[in-house]
């Protein structure tokens, strides 16, 4: 199950490989294998044996609005 924007704009700061996997639209399986050879599309957290993943990489990723976003991924270049 693919998530819609709204649903993954409403998601946590942090999520599970799972949960990434399906704003994806990914299997888990091909997740935790991206994971696993540091090719995961975003930055991944490794919290003891846990594993998370910023949800505002993922809507970086996706192209959808982070406006009024406590935290933003992306830096506004300097000029």
């Amino acid at each position: 199950m693919t998530l819609n924007a709204t649903e993954v704009r409403a998601l946590p700061a942090v999520g599970d490989v799972v949960t990434a996997a399906e704003v994806l639209g990914i299997g888990r399986t091909v997740a935790y294998e991206l994971v696993r050879t540091d090719r995961f599309p975003t930055p991944v957290l490794r919290v003891g044996r846990q594993i998370k993943i910023p949800t505002a990489y993922l809507i970086e990723l996706l192209g959808l609005s982070t406006e009024g976003a406590a935290w933003p991924p992306s830096q506004t270049p300097q000029e």
